[in-house]
């Protein structure tokens, strides 16, 4: 047992309970004895909801990120020939980003490592969606992630154990404790990760609105602009793009469905605001990379696509199999003429992972298939009995249950009705 393990854990909770700052000493040990296990899940949940309670000065979370860090293994991609760029998304519905743009970025030239998660309520995984194509594996050694990038430009794939495991294990209790919400926490464990993952420069899509953690555009910017405090703090060049995610991100949220609208992107075709925030992150990756290139040229001439298509090859994926269908779908027509004025981003996800598209448990299996369809976004005109939504399942008796989320998910306005659409991307932080 090392001297540290005297420092009482009780103290540094009741610290922070009391709104004062917690030392550098107090966070390093901290975060060191909760990964070793002399600090208990309920101690750290104590600690976990003092932070949510009264927060953390921009000192305290650099340190905590850094403990985090420190917890575990760096990588590094000094031996690639290409500047490396990388993209996080604080999690949305329809949020299908990644796929395009990843090979994207890979295109105009530079190493595009995406070390992506798994969705967890309402918001919806890359890994599970990509899951939903045949063979292909979201596990890779860091020699078969190195391989993968080396040879194709772009990799996306699980993170390893080896990656600031202190966050691993605060992950999965915040998530069961309440405290998911607290900006330090969200921070330090979005920024220990990127960090820790060793990329050149990050942009970071955080969104705001129903469908998102952050509700209001001020706590996403405070959020936003202490990640990147953290990333420029630590090296890395970092901007953050405020988006909307009032409304779901193009016409599809599930696994296969969203794999499905890519791909449409890919091939230069796929709804307009995909197509339109794809480009706006690549843009900030490559200007953050130093390339000069025309990310709307590589989408047009199918060299993003050329990229995709090796890249899912080389994680054992068929870019020409058939994806998974579900086996039942049920339609939800408009119930009156006029125009789509809202269409409400929490509820079409909460329908989406009630229909099986996600989990309530990290162990939980999810549906390929599932998932929910739009016919129509905020702005269009409808008529009543056109279909609105198409749900998607395997499990009919779902059905009902998802229909309950969607009682309140849109508004219909009068023919005529003025509508201004919300821009996609609200404000841009560096």
């Amino acid at each position: 047992m090392d001297h540290t393990d005297h420092m009482d854990v009780i103290s540094v909770i009741r610290t922070k309970r009391d709104k004062g700052e917690l030392s550098p000493g107090q966070i390093d040990w901290v975060i060191d004895a909760y990964t070793r296990g002399a600090v208990a899940d309920e101690q750290m949940s104590a600690l976990a909801m003092a932070i949510l309670l009264n927060g953390m000065n921009r000192a305290e979370i650099a340190r905590w990120t850094a403990a985090m860090i420190a917890s575990g293994e760096r990588m590094n991609f000094d031996a690639l020939s290409r500047p490396t760029a990388d993209k996080h998304s604080t999690g949305g519905v329809g949020d299908k980003i990644t796929l395009p743009l990843a090979p994207l970025v890979a295109a105009c030239g530079a190493a595009v490592p995406q070390l992506s998660g798994r969705g967890l309520g309402h918001t919806g995984g890359t890994l599970d969606k990509l899951e939903s194509i045949p063979g292909w594996r979201a596990l890779l050694s860091n020699e078969e992630m190195l391989s993968v990038l080396d040879t194709t430009g772009a990799v996306i794939c699980a993170a390893g154990d080896g990656l600031a495991p202190a966050d691993k294990k605060l992950y999965a209790l915040r998530d069961v404790t309440g405290t998911v919400e607290a900006i330090p926490l969200i921070a330090s464990s979005i920024m220990s990760k990127k960090i820790a993952e060793g990329t050149g420069s990050l942009v970071l899509d955080v969104k705001v609105g129903s469908g998102a953690f952050m509700k209001n555009i001020e706590d996403a910017r405070e959020l936003a602009s202490t990640m990147v405090g953290l990333g420029t703090d630590s090296g890395v060049r970092t901007v953050a793009l405020l988006t909307d995610m009032a409304t779901p991100l193009g016409l599809t949220a599930g696994n296969a469905l969203e794999v499905r609208e890519s791909v449409e992107v890919l091939a230069g075709g796929g709804p307009a605001d995909v197509v339109e925030l794809t480009l706006a992150l690549a843009r900030e990756m490559l200007a953050a990379a130093g390339i000069d290139a025309d990310p709307a040229k590589a989408l047009a001439d199918g060299s993003a696509m050329d990229v995709w298509r090796r890249m899912i090859a080389a994680q054992g994926g068929d870019p020409d199999a058939a994806l998974p269908v579900a086996r039942e779908r049920h339609v939800v027509t408009a119930p009156a003429s006029g125009v789509l004025t809202r269409l409400d981003a929490y509820d079409i996800g909460i329908a989406a992972w009630r229909l099986g598209a996600g989990r309530a448990r990290k162990e939980d299996p999810v549906q390929a298939g599932a998932g929910v369809e739009l016919h129509a976004k905020p702005g269009d005109p409808v008529t009543a009995g056109q279909p609105l939504l198409t749900l998607h399942t395997d499990t009919p008796e779902k059905f009902g249950y998802a229909l309950e989320s969607l009682g309140t998910a849109w508004d219909i306005a009068p023919e005529g009705t003025a509508f201004t659409p919300t821009p996609i991307v609200l404000d841009r932080i560096a």
